[in-house]
């Protein structure tokens, strides 16, 4: 016990959790400053002759100010242990869209494991501690952070990688460009309705006079999470809205949905069967007029659909026609949401020859995410200033596909995801609430602390 109560003993087991903790696993020499301080907490103790004795006997004379100061330290302890679980443990997050559904639903509460992928290194250091982008209370557009010191992409070791079929939560790649009038739209979607209207410079100009266009750093971007179904290295293709992942089908999920036409003979689905198949009343859309509806089904829900008696006939809805807001966003592709590809997925260190006709592919990771000046003049590519026919990548990507797989913003539609956009891996659900429903039949219990990992 002598053992326990010595302060060197103290001090060298506290600098040693330090040292491993904030030095070797962050890998941040800088950090080794803070062992002096330690060994002064312990050994010297000379800041506490210098202010903490001071500061407690200024709280045993004044009852008020040690009432006071009571709440602040519980505060500021409180806030730094938040601070560190969120930074280097795990992270909340909450599912707002229907995305990923069956797999995860709206109403979710999610807890993400930071551990899974490692740590990501704050890009914004400074910033007002566990809130993301945004100062609470504040006029829209108020930031919570300062890019006064910037730091570039680390991430710290963690239990092991992004694999195959795993759910990510990840940074929005094209939300680093911001509406604040119109946040839930993407900007580069409004940005190419306008320059088709306007022309490229006019559109450019007359967006930014409808909209504060603000930027947002990586780290600061919105949160989504899909399923990562490409990875780095691998080709993928999508026919009649089926995956094949390198010339092979992919694995069917069990929560995975498409929309259906279901057409029925006059007498309506009742809502008992809409509810027992899990569909909310936003999933549900009715034609009237040709006795239709349109609903997003599982295959254990299509072949209940398929057996109910006032069902005349189910048909598949297939995206056929291409469009601008498809990835790559320009050129002529001519892919849709349900035929696309085959695409290759850049891989860390991978060289890819670079012609005008697959530059749109890449162009955005050569220019934004790599951070490289990337040019084209006379047919001729230019990066950095020199003449380019080929371009090996410095970070792994990704391929993000939501579940509902007619009702969801993904990489078909804005591109790939980089490594250095990869938050966390969600862990189990804590929390579940059905929105169309009052407390407390709105709790979901069995769809509670249910892990995550397929």
């Amino acid at each position: 016990m002598k053992l326990l109560k010595n302060r060197w003993f103290k001090f060298s087991v506290v600098a040693i959790i330090y040292t491993l903790w904030f030095v070797v696993w962050s890998r941040n020499l800088w950090m080794l400053l803070g062992l002096p301080i330690i060994f002064d907490l312990y050994i010297t103790k000379l800041l506490n002759r210098l202010f903490w004795e001071p500061y407690k006997k200024q709280k045993d004379k004044s009852k008020g100010f040690r009432e006071l100061m009571g709440w602040v330290e519980a505060i500021i302890f409180a806030v730094v242990v938040a601070t560190v679980i969120n930074t280097y443990i795990f992270q909340m997050y909450k599912i707002p869209t229907p995305s990923m559904e069956k797999s995860l639903l709206v109403g979710d509460y999610l807890c993400v494991s930071k551990i899974a992928y490692g740590p990501r290194m704050a890009n914004t250091p400074l910033s007002f501690p566990l809130v993301h982008n945004t100062m609470p209370f504040s006029p829209a557009g108020k930031k919570s952070f300062s890019e006064a010191i910037s730091r570039p992409y680390k991430r710290l070791a963690g239990l092991g990688g992004v694999e195959r079929g795993d759910i990510v939560v990840f940074n929005f790649p094209a939300g680093d460009t911001v509406m604040l009038e119109n946040q839930a739209a993407t900007y580069y979607d409004y940005l190419r309705d306008y320059q088709q209207m306007y022309g490229v410079e006019q559109g450019r100009q007359k967006l930014a006079q409808h909209y504060t266009i603000i930027s947002r750093p990586v780290d600061k971007r919105e949160h989504y999470v899909k399923r990562a179904v490409g990875m780095p290295g691998d080709s993928l293709e999508i026919r009649h809205s089926q995956l094949y992942i390198n010339g092979r089908m992919a694995e069917p999920i069990e929560g995975r949905q498409y929309l259906y036409f279901v057409t029925i003979n006059g007498t309506p689905i009742s809502n008992q069967a809409f509810e027992k198949m899990g569909l909310s009343k936003d999933d549900i859309l009715f034609d009237r007029e040709n006795q239709r509806y349109q609903l997003p089904l599982t295959d254990k829900n299509l072949r209940t659909v398929q057996g109910m008696s006032n069902v005349v006939s189910v048909e598949k809805y297939e995206s056929t026609q291409p469009m601008h807001y498809i990835f790559p966003n320009e050129g002529n592709f001519g892919w849709t949401e349900d035929n696309f590809g085959p695409l290759w997925i850049p891989r860390k260190g991978a060289t890819v020859a670079l012609t005008p006709e697959n530059l749109p592919l890449y162009r955005r990771i050569i220019d934004v995410y790599e951070g490289n000046d990337l040019e084209e003049r006379n047919g001729q590519i230019y990066i950095n200033g020199r003449a380019a026919i080929s371009y090996t990548f410095k970070m792994d990507y990704y391929f993000m596909m939501g579940d509902n797989r007619h009702n969801s913003a993904d990489s078909r539609f804005w591109g790939f995801v980089p490594e250095d956009h990869i938050v966390g891996r969600p862990s189990f659900v804590w929390l579940s609430v059905d929105k169309d429903k009052k407390f407390p039949k709105n709790i979901r219990w069995d769809h509670m602390f249910r892990s995550l990992k397929e």
